[in-house]
């Protein structure tokens, strides 16, 4: 019985994070979060996976809520399972044809990509190209392109310009072995870990430039 057991086991986490959904979305909260009608009538909420628009009271909030709208709203789109949040929030990859949303949103400037939870790091190309384009909220006065996470928080404004990532990630830096600003041998390096490693520490006066002793 034991290796049946097993077996079963695997198929309901299976069925449990690596469903896909799909129906006709009815509402539109903000820039990531919407409601979609699935089979049986069911209303479900959405937060895209991976990326973090400008809160409803930030600075291009109310454009990217617009954007999503004109992308989704009462169009079918299928959404693949990534987790379900504290809020009970279904987080997910949605598509609407051919097109990723969450991938899209970043790509047009309405997105940032959501540091804390980025799987795919090629969403920080698409971010770097919408800021250099000067796309979306990235036309903004550096004063006000606040990372929303940090908006949160109640940082309302950037003191100095963003010291931009390149967009080619160096192949020698990795997420490991360094933690302190004392250890970095570069400015590059030091922005590497800050921006795709989750060490926010770095930015010890939370101004968008991490060890400012070699980035300034």
């Amino acid at each position: 019985m034991k290796p049946l057991f097993t077996f079963l086991l695997i198929l309901f986490y299976h069925s449990v994070w690596a469903q896909e959904y799909s129906g006709r979305v009815v509402a539109i909260s903000d820039g990531d979060t919407f409601t979609f009608l699935a089979s049986g009538n069911r209303q479900i909420k959405v937060r895209l996976a991976e990326v973090d628009t400008p809160e409803r009271s930030q600075p291009y909030g109310k454009r990217a809520k617009e954007a999503l709208s004109s992308l989704i709203f009462g169009q079918e789109i299928r959404v693949q399972k990534a987790d379900v949040d504290r809020y009970g929030r279904l987080v997910g990859h949605v598509y609407f044809g051919k097109v990723h949303v969450n991938r899209k949103m970043v790509q047009d400037g309405m997105a940032w990509v959501y540091r804390q939870y980025m799987q795919d790091k090629r969403l920080l190309l698409d971010e770097q190209q919408a800021r250099e384009s000067g796309l979306g909220l990235w036309s903004l006065p550096i004063s006000e392109q606040v990372p929303p996470w940090e908006w949160r928080r109640g940082v309302k404004s950037k003191a100095k310009a963003p010291v931009v990532v390149q967009a080619k990630v160096p192949k020698d830096f990795t997420c490991e072995g360094k933690t302190t600003c004392g250890e970095m041998v570069s400015c590059e390096e030091a922005m590497f870990y800050f921006e795709n490693c989750g060490l926010t520490r770095l930015d010890r006066d939370k101004d968008g430039i991490p060890c400012e002793s070699i980035c300034n």
